[in-house]
């Protein structure tokens, strides 16, 4: 069953939603959907089980896709270009490969249609093990946080999850959800070889990233022959954080086409 998703929604055009990564959210992306909004209706959406969207117990691709086909219902969108960021670039492909009708043009960022060794389950021990009941400002979460993450990128990535309400400290994302997930999330679903997208596709890499290397580009090929790979010099897998300007350009130029 699906659930209703939180979006910002903002500007006028062509529809074009934004699907952030894991651990993620909406927010990560106000400056990208800021610039965009000036050509295009840009609906920014929390999944399910991170910002402000509702808990689930299971977030299976196909469930997150049918999140999204909601939202497009709800909002009577026939169609939209889709721009996903690592897991959310992974439910924007299971959408597409699922409805390829209701996808105008599809853009995804450092993510193949591949399985993925990375287990984040570190992370989810790492957050729960955070007392948020000595938690005042965010930085005495810093503190504790430190002692399992020694990235201080990841970790003030990871902070923007942590929430005061009414003087107390909670995390918005919803961590036994995904930590049960997570097994599902590293791979891909085995779709049918006859599932594919045909429309126009960018898939934006980091140079520095190893998500998306050489050999998975055949796999991105296989489902969406018309693929256009990019690469974003001195970028990691958060290309649109470490390059803005150099993503926007490609993105841009693709959506210009």
């Amino acid at each position: 069953m699906s659930v209703p998703l939180f979006f910002n929604d903002s500007g006028v055009g062509s529809p074009l939603i934004i699907l952030h990564g894991l651990f993620g959210s909406s927010v990560n992306w106000r400056r990208i959907a800021r610039s965009l909004s000036q050509q295009h209706r840009v609906l920014a959406l929390d999944l399910r089980n991170h910002g402000r969207s509702p808990q689930a117990d299971t977030m299976s691709y196909a469930e997150m896709a049918d999140d999204l086909f909601a939202l497009m219902d709800h909002e009577a969108l026939l169609r939209a270009t889709l721009l996903g960021h690592s897991l959310g670039g992974k439910v924007a492909m299971m959408a597409a490969l699922q409805q390829p009708e209701r996808v105008a043009e599809l853009v995804i960022v450092d993510i193949a249609p591949v399985q993925y060794r990375a287990d984040y389950a570190q992370i989810i021990t790492a957050l729960q093990g955070v007392d948020v009941n000595r938690v005042t400002r965010r930085s005495d979460a810093d503190v504790q946080l430190k002692q399992r993450i020694a990235d201080m990128r990841l970790r003030s990535f990871l902070l923007q999850n942590l929430v005061s309400e009414e003087g107390r400290y909670r995390w918005r994302v919803f961590l036994p959800g995904i930590a049960q997930a997570l097994p599902e999330l590293r791979g891909f679903p085995a779709l049918s070889p006859s599932r594919r997208f045909w429309g126009k596709s960018l898939f934006v890499r980091g140079e520095q990233s190893d998500y998306v290397v050489p050999e998975f580009y055949p796999a991105i090929h296989a489902r969406f022959p018309s693929a256009e790979i990019v690469s974003i010099p001195d970028a990691s897998h958060w290309v649109h954080a470490d390059q803005p300007e150099r993503f926007q350009a490609a993105l841009q130029q693709f959506l210009a086409q």
